[in-house]
């Protein structure tokens, strides 16, 4: 019985592991690709893809080009029938050295699709995507971070949302972030702080209690969101919004029900989480 080569076969595991590997890297390449902003794109990061994109196309077409067909040997008569019955199967059952058989093709295909699987992103991508690579933040505390919605719920304690804290430190690792909100005493301010202690903000992300800003009138995060002048104000009340629409580049109004756009740079959603697809 006649054996195939084992070099073809280990040869064709060796290809497909090196294609499958440039892809892998090409798909990291890709993704981090649509996470920054294209203005910062390094030419030669972007001729590496390229060059890799035509590498993987490349070989994938050299490895499916059909290789020349063998001579076609000349029949011998066989002296039986049992042994032309044999020799025909035997024949059935071996593959040309030169053609690929439709399993590894099958294979070759599946190894091809999965180099242009779509990568998810990660949270953090998804956060400098969203926020246009904004580098300073603002934002109000009661409605979005806190589960309280008025300054006299924060003399009696302060909680802050389970849901948004993935998020909340996301952002205090990319962005410059300032909290602010409006207290009615001291205790307020304290049971605020201690909340943002508790849940690990101070320690986990990049927050300092400095960034912790409070007033004592609602017209008050205007006054700090004017001087701050971040990219990006975040805030639950339409008023203050529409104050700072013309200063502020990017702001997010959050509201739990669905309200009419006032300004082009005034985006609105139900939460900072939903905002950012963890909903």
């Amino acid at each position: 019985m006649v054996e195939l080569p084992s070099s073809l076969s280990s040869s064709k595991d060796e290809l497909i592991q090196i294609i499958k590997r440039l892809g892998t890297y090409l798909a990291l390449k890709m993704s981090n690709l649509f996470s920054i902003s294209f203005q910062k794109l390094d030419p030669r990061s972007v001729g590496a893809i390229a060059g890799l994109a035509v590498a993987i196309v490349f070989t994938y077409r050299l490895m499916r080009s059909p290789a020349t067909p063998p001579r076609r040997q000349p029949k011998r008569q066989t002296p039986s029938t049992s042994s032309s019955s044999i020799s025909t199967q035997s024949n059935a059952t071996l593959t040309p050295s030169g053609v690929c058989s439709p399993s590894e093709d099958i294979r070759a295909h599946n190894v091809v699709d999965e180099f242009f699987q779509p990568v998810k992103p990660t949270l953090g991508q998804i956060v400098r995507q969203k926020l246009s690579e904004g580098r300073k933040v603002t934002c109000r505390l009661l409605g979005v971070i806190l589960e309280e919605s008025s300054p006299e719920e924060l003399q009696k304690q302060a909680t802050v949302k389970s849901s948004v804290l993935d998020v909340l430190l996301e952002i205090t690792k990319f962005c410059d972030l300032y909290l602010m909100e409006r207290v009615i005493d001291d205790e307020s301010e304290k049971n605020v702080l201690l909340a943002l202690e508790n849940a690990g903000i101070f320690t986990s992300g990049g927050l300092v209690k400095d960034k912790v800003l409070f007033c004592s009138i609602e017209n008050g995060r205007t006054s700090f969101v004017r001087q701050l002048e971040p990219d990006w104000h975040i805030d639950t009340n339409p008023e203050i919004l529409s104050q700072l629409a013309r200063f502020i580049k990017y702001q997010l109004h959050i509201s739990p029900v669905r309200s009419e756009r006032t300004a082009a740079n005034v985006f609105s959603s139900p939460s900072l989480e939903h905002f950012f697809g963890c909903a």
